[in-house]
C-alpha cells in the first residue's frame, strides 16, 4: 500500500461469527438463562424465588438494573429489569444489561416475554442487545469481554416462525454495526484511504454491491477539488469509493444517494488541533464513511426495495510542507472556488465533490453523513445527532428511522440569515462560518451543492464516540449510524 509506513500492518477484517438458535422448550438452552422483567409483570417459576424475595435482593425490575442468581433451579438465571412497561428500547436495553452482566459466558440463552409486540421485531431488539453489548475491539491484552458464541432465544410454538426471522435480521444488523464500529476504531495508521477501498472492494463484492474505486489521477480527472486539496499534506493517498446496490428480482421503489465523510485521521492540518483527549480520537473522523459502507453491506441480506448509491470520501488530514494552507483557493468538482480560512474545517470540502456526482446522477434525494463539527456535539451531546435539511419530508424520514434504531437525531434549524458568514471576498465561498452557529454555517456550507435535490445532513461529532459503555452502547466507536441508515434505506420513500 503506497505511503503507508511498515510500522503499521493493514486493519483486518473481523468476524464474528454467532450462532443463534430460537427453540420452545427452555431446557434446549445453553447456558446461564436470562429474562426480561417489568416491574408489574410475572416472575417465572425457574427463578427458585419470587418478586418479594427479588425485592428483599435489592432487584426492583429498573431499566440497568440485573440480578445474577447462580443458585438457581437447574442452573444460573439472570434477571434484567424493563422498568414499567415493554417497548422495542427498553426490551433491547435490558438484553444488552443482561449480556453485560455475564460477560466471559460465550453461550447464553434468553426467555423472550410475553408482550403484545410483534414478536419478530422483539427478537430482533433482543438480538442486537445481547450481541452488541458483547462488543471490544483491542489490538492487544485481554479482553474485558468476549463475543457470544451461541445465543438461544425460547419462545411459544405459535411464534417460532417469526422470532427465527427477527433473530435472523438481527444478526444481519449487528454485523453491520460491529464493522462500522471496528472501521471507526482502528488507528489511522492501519486504516488509511487505499485500504478501506480495498475493504469496500472485497466485502462490497461479497455482499453483491458494485464498487468503482477513484484514486488520486482519477479524482483529478473528475476535478475534485475538495478531496484532493485536504490531500496535499499526506503521505497517503486520497480514494474516492463508489457503491452501488440494486434490488434484484424487481423494480426499485425509488433512489437514495448517501455521502460519507472519510478523514481517516484529522490533525486539523496546517490549523493543527490542540494535543488532548478528542484530538486522540480523530481516527473515528471516518465514522461516516465507515456506518455508509458498512450499511450497504447489509442491504442485500435484508432485501431492500430501493436502489442506494453511496459515496466514501477518504484522506487523512495532515501537515506538512505541501499541506494545503490558510488562504488556498480550492475548485470544487463543478467549478465552485473555495477559500479556505481554516483547515480544520475539512469534511465539508472532501463532501462537497461528492454531493456534486450525487447531482449529477437520478436520484430522489440524498443524505449525507459525517462527524462534522465541535458545535453540534456542544449543543447536543453526546447521545443525539443533529439533522438539517432542504426537505421536511426526508428530515421525518430520518427522524423516524432514529427513533426506531435508538438512534436520535433533533432537528436544528438551516437557518438561511446565516449564509452571508460564508461569503468569501475572493471565491465562491469560504470554508469556515463565524464562532456561533458551527453546525448550522456548515450545513449551509454543503446546502450549496446538492442543487434542487432533497437533501439532509447529520451531524454525528457527538455521537460517533463514547467516553463509557452504557447498555448496548460500548466504549470508544460506536458505529452510530450505521442501523439508522439501514432502516431508512429499508424504508425510504421519495419525498415530494
Amino acid at each position: 500500500m503506497s505511503g503507508q509506513r511498515a510500522a503499521f500492518p493493514p486493519m483486518e477484517i473481523v468476524t464474528r461469527p454467532v450462532r443463534v438458535d430460537v427453540v420452545v422448550d427452555p431446557e434446549h438452552g445453553t447456558g446461564a438463562h436470562g429474562h426480561l422483567l417489568t416491574t408489574d409483570g410475572d416472575v417465572p417459576s425457574d427463578l427458585g424465588a419470587g418478586r418479594d424475595q427479588l425485592t428483599a435482593g435489592g432487584f426492583v425490575c429498573a431499566p440497568g438494573q440485573t440480578l445474577v442468581l447462580p443458585a438457581a433451579p437447574g442452573g444460573v438465571r439472570v434477571v434484567s429489569g424493563t422498568g414499567t412497561g415493554v417497548s422495542l428500547s427498553s426490551l433491547r436495553d435490558a438484553a444488552a444489561h443482561l449480556s453485560a452482566a455475564l460477560p466471559k459466558d460465550v453461550e447464553l440463552t434468553i426467555v423472550l416475554p410475553r408482550t403484545d409486540l410483534d414478536l419478530a421485531h422483539v427478537a430482533e431488539a433482543v438480538v442486537e442487545g445481547a450481541l452488541l453489548a458483547r462488543y471490544s475491539y483491542r489490538l492487544g491484552g485481554d479482553e474485558a469481554r468476549s463475543p457470544i458464541e451461541h445465543l438461544t432465544l425460547v419462545t411459544t410454538p405459535e411464534h417460532e416462525d417469526a422470532v427465527r426471522a427477527g433473530a435472523e435480521r438481527g444478526t444481519t444488523l449487528v454485523a453491520a454495526c460491529e464493522l462500522g464500529r471496528d472501521l471507526a476504531n482502528a488507528p489511522g495508521g492501519r486504516l488509511t484511504a487505499a485500504r478501506i477501498a480495498e475493504i469496500a472492494e472485497e466485502l462490497g463484492g461479497a455482499a453483491g454491491l458494485d464498487v468503482e474505486v477513484f484514486d488520486k489521477d482519477a479524482l483529478v480527472e473528475l476535478g475534485c477539488g475538495g478531496l484532493l486539496g485536504v490531500n496535499l499534506g499526506s503521505a497517503d493517498p486520497p480514494r474516492m469509493v463508489k457503491l452501488v446496490y440494486r434490488p434484484q428480482g424487481s423494480a426499485p421503489t425509488g433512489h437514495l444517494t448517501l455521502v460519507g465523510k472519510g478523514i481517516m485521521y484529522d490533525s486539523g492540518g496546517i490549523a493543527i488541533k490542540p494535543g488532548d483527549a478528542v484530538h486522540a480520537t480523530m481516527k473515528n473522523d471516518m465514522t461516516g464513511a465507515g456506518v455508509i459502507l458498512a450499511a450497504m453491506t447489509a442491504l442485500p441480506a435484508l432485501g431492500c426495495p430501493v436502489a442506494v448509491t453511496g459515496y466514501l470520501m477518504c484522506t487523512d488530514n495532515m501537515p506538512s510542507g505541501s499541506a494545503m494552507k490558510l488562504g488556498d483557493v480550492l475548485t470544487v468538482r463543478g467549478g465552485t472556488t473555495v477559500e479556505v480560512i481554516n483547515t480544520d474545517a475539512e469534511g465539508r470540502l472532501v463532501m462537497a465533490d461528492a454531493l456534486v456526482l450525487a447531482t449529477e446522477e437520478p436520484t430522489d434525494a440524498i443524505v449525507d453523513i459525517a462527524t462534522l463539527t465541535g458545535a453540534c456535539l456542544r449543543a447536543l451531546g453526546t447521545e443525539v445527532a443533529g439533522v438539517m435539511g432542504t426537505s421536511q419530508p426526508l428530515i421525518d424520514q430520518v427522524s423516524a428511522a432514529g427513533e426506531r434504531t435508538d438512534e436520535p437525531v433533533w432537528q436544528l434549524p438551516l437557518h438561511r440569515g446565516y449564509r452571508k458568514e460564508l461569503d468569501s471576498p475572493i471565491a465562491h465561498l469560504r470554508n469556515l462560518g463565524g464562532l456561533n452557529a458551527g453546525a448550522i454555517t456548515a450545513a449551509l456550507f454543503l446546502a450549496e451543492f446538492v442543487g434542487d435535490v432533497p437533501w439532509v445532513h447529520i451531524d454525528i461529532a457527538g455521537t460517533a464516540q463514547a467516553d463509557a459503555p452504557s447498555g448496548w452502547h460500548n466504549k470508544g466507536a460506536t458505529g452510530f449510524g450505521t442501523r439508522l441508515l439501514i432502516d431508512l434505506a429499508l424504508r425510504f420513500s421519495p419525498p415530494g
